[in-house]
Order: structure tokens, then C-alpha cells, then sequence
């Protein structure tokens, strides 16, 4: 009988390597978390408020209507004469800020149009919108 037992087969599974590794993947884990959190990007989300922060007077106005005539300050302009104009309204434009309002229908490429006049001119910002159903 002695025999029999010498040669039976070891049926138990060996924990202890098991254990080993998942102890050293959570240590790994444990110190990379922190260096993870300090990689990520920040991201500024937009917030809306239904108090205007900001002063009018710091913000210029701009209209595309659907038919392509564009207002600023209720002054109608052509793409023309938009830089003129902006150039009247902004002045030092370090504090401005160029709110494009267009109707859902305005090609884009005609939204761009004025944000690069608006930017060539050196707006501190630029902000979009949809034009109101007045």
C-alpha cells in the first residue's frame, strides 16, 4: 500500500505563485495610479448662465442673416465692409469679444469669413450662436 501512495498523483493546484503575481500587479498598480492621474488633460467644459456675465459693451454683435446680409450693432455691412466696421467697433480689441450670431440656414464657410476678419483684427474672443427667431 505504501507503494500506491508514493506514485499517486499531486491533484492540489499550487496557490502561492498565483498569489505572488496578483500581489505584485497590484503594488504596480497601486504607484503608477497616481503618476495616470497627473497625465491627464484638463479640460475646460463650457458653462451656461442665464446671467450675462460680461459687460455689452465688450461684446460686439454680429448678425449673418439667412438671406446673407450681415448686421453689426443692428448696422447692416457687406463682407467688405465688415473689417472697417470691426475696426471702428473694436478699437484696442485686447478686451472685445466678437459674438457671431447666424441663422441655422448660413453656410458655414460664411461664419468662418467673419471669424477670420474677427481674428486678423486681434479679438480677445470669439463666441458662436444661433440667431433667434424674432
Amino acid at each position: 500500500m505504501n507503494r500506491r501512495n508514493k506514485h499517486r498523483v499531486m491533484a492540489d493546484i499550487n496557490m502561492v505563485p498565483f498569489i505572488d503575481i496578483t500581489l505584485i500587479l497590484l503594488i504596480i498598480f497601486m504607484v503608477m495610479s497616481p503618476m495616470l492621474v497627473q497625465m491627464q488633460m484638463n479640460v475646460d467644459l463650457p458653462k451656461s448662465d442665464a446671467i450675462n456675465t460680461q459687460a455689452d459693451d465688450d461684446v460686439v454683435r454680429i448678425e449673418i442673416q439667412k438671406n446673407g446680409s450681415i448686421r453689426v450693432l443692428n448696422k447692416t455691412v457687406t463682407v467688405k465692409t465688415l473689417e472697417r466696421e470691426l475696426i471702428l467697433r473694436l478699437g484696442k480689441a485686447n478686451k472685445k469679444t466678437i459674438l457671431v450670431e447666424a441663422d441655422k440656414e448660413v453656410p458655414i464657410q460664411q461664419v468662418v469669413d467673419v471669424f477670420d476678419i474677427a481674428k486678423k483684427l486681434g479679438a480677445a474672443k470669439l463666441g458662436i450662436g444661433v440667431l433667434s427667431k424674432n
